[in-house]
Formats: structure tokens, sequence, C-alpha cells
């Protein structure tokens, strides 16, 4: 299900469900936020004080989700910042009350894919992969694309990326999962598991070496997660060493299934990431580097 449009007026929920938010960074996202005609609600754990890797306690990542989630007036939860936790909150919270509540949109990313997961498999609800306020990629490209997504989605149907080639030719329609590499490997066996049958699955990462790259890669494969995916959209993956290594490690990992593979898509870690909507239908040419989100 395709949550409904964001509109003027409307109350964005921004949360923090994984490690802690740089105090500057959320002053300086607000005003980005508020300048788009809506009330942006803060979050206790957005403002928490913490000096460890965590926002805050598992139980106050979940509730504040849970209070956003629940809120008739919030109609988008934005994830202010990734990190790591997001998975730890997951079983603290009550999916049948969130389902209860609504339609809304969800967006966020990296650590977040966690909760992305979680919220097309519990929810059955389309989810945003976009960047986040308080991170320095925030910059006026990514947030356009993200306000485009979320009050105008049907002028963003159609992502093309400066930057992509094809490492495997072709054109392939499927619906779009997946996100951060590390994050969707960790989810397996959980009950947000899923498959990539019949998908186009986006992956990305940082600060992977290509050894812990190739090692997931190969978990999900050798767990079936990739039987039967129709396509992947590749985007960033800064600091994982060199680029050209990574980029033969794909090809030798995935071309072996045969389907259209995008290489470096620009989505993830990197300035100017477009938001992808995760849950639609959509069709990736990886000779011409798009990507086009189907009705």
């Amino acid at each position: 299900m395709r949550p409904p449009k964001t509109r003027p007026g409307d109350t964005i929920a921004l949360v923090a469900p994984a490690g802690p938010v740089p105090p500057d960074l959320v002053e300086k996202a607000l005003p980005v936020l508020r300048g788009w005609g809506v009330d942006v609600h803060v979050g206790e754990c957005v403002r928490a004080t913490s000096t460890g890797y965590l926002s805050a306690s598992d139980e106050a990542r979940a509730a504040e989700f849970t209070r956003a989630w629940l809120d008739p007036g919030v109609t988008c939860v934005l994830a202010a910042r990734g990190g790591y936790g997001s998975q730890r909150m997951l079983d603290l919270l009550d999916w049948t009350a969130l389902k209860a509540a609504g339609s809304k949109t969800f967006a966020g990313s990296s650590d977040v894919t966690a909760l992305h997961r979680a919220v097309n498999v519990h929810l059955g609800l389309e989810t945003l992969f976009s960047p986040m306020p308080a991170t320095t990629l925030f910059d006026a490209v990514a947030a356009e694309h993200l306000r485009l997504s979320l009050f105008e989605p049907e002028s963003v149907r159609l992502i093309a990326s400066p930057t992509a080639s094809p490492l495997v030719p072709g054109t392939a329609t499927g619906t779009l999962t997946g996100g951060n590499l590390a994050l969707l490997t960790s989810g397996l066996g959980g009950p947000e598991q899923g498959t990539g049958r019949d998908a186009l699955v986006l992956l990305e990462d940082v600060t992977e070496s290509p050894y812990r790259i190739d090692r997931m890669l190969t978990q999900l494969l050798r767990s079936g997660w990739l039987d039967g995916v129709r396509g992947f959209v590749l985007g960033s993956w800064k600091s994982c060493g060199d680029p050209e290594a990574v980029r033969a490690l794909m090809f030798d990992r995935l071309g072996p299934l045969g389907v259209p593979i995008a290489w470096d898509f620009g989505v993830g870690h990197v300035p100017a990431s477009p938001t992808i909507p995760l849950g639609a239908r959509a069709t990736l040419d990886a000779d011409a580097g798009t990507l086009l989100t189907l009705p």
C-alpha cells in the first residue's frame, strides 16, 4: 500500500531509532523541514544526551517511534540519522496497534533499513529510503528530492542517475526492496526477513572491506534470499576500498544470476542521494541508469 501524500499543514515526526543525534545538525535541518510548510515534532530521543552508541534505551526508542506512529496528526515518521540500533527495538513494537493506526510514511536509510523491512512486512506499506536530516549528507539536492517524494511523488517517478553504468545490461521490472547490505544480511532469520524473489534489490554500504562485502553477498546467496531476484540497483560504497575492486566483486558474486545490474547509482552515503520508494513496483534500465516507479 502506498501511503497518502504529505500536505502543507501536516506534521512530520522526527525520531532517533538508532544512534545519538548531533544537536547542531538537528538545528540546521529544522528550518529546512519547516520550510516545507509542515509542523515538525522532535522526539525525546532526538534531543537525548547520550555518550554511547545508542540515542537512548531500546524501550525509549521504541516508545518514541510508537508515539509518533499512533499520533493521528503525524503523516510522516522520519529518522533523524542512522548509526546502529534500529534492529534492537523491533521486538518491542506492537505491530498490530501500529497497523490499526492506519497508513503513513516512514523515511530514513542506512541502519534504518531494519525498520524499512519491518514496516514493509508487518504493515504492508511502501517506505522511503531517504537521506536523513541530522547528517552531513542532507544537502539541498537530497532534501529537495525527499520533499518531492513526500509531497509530489508523481514528479519523481523517474530517477535518472548521472553516475550509473551497466554492470550487467538490460531492463527488469520488480518490487523495490533492500537497502543497507549489512542490515539486510543481519536480518536473515528474523521475522522481517522477507525475500528478494521478483524484486529489484537496492544495495549500498559504507566503511566495509571488500572481503566483508563478499561475505555478506555470499550469505544472501547461500540463504536463498536472492533466488528469483529480477535486478540490482547498486548504490554507493563509500570508504569500502578501491571502487574498481568492489565493482569486480559485485560482478563476480551477482553477475552469474544473469539479471540486470546498475552500478554506482548514487544512492546511500553520498551527497545528492535520491529517495527510493521501497515496496513500490519499478522498472530498472541498467543501460540508461534509470529507475521508473510504476503507478
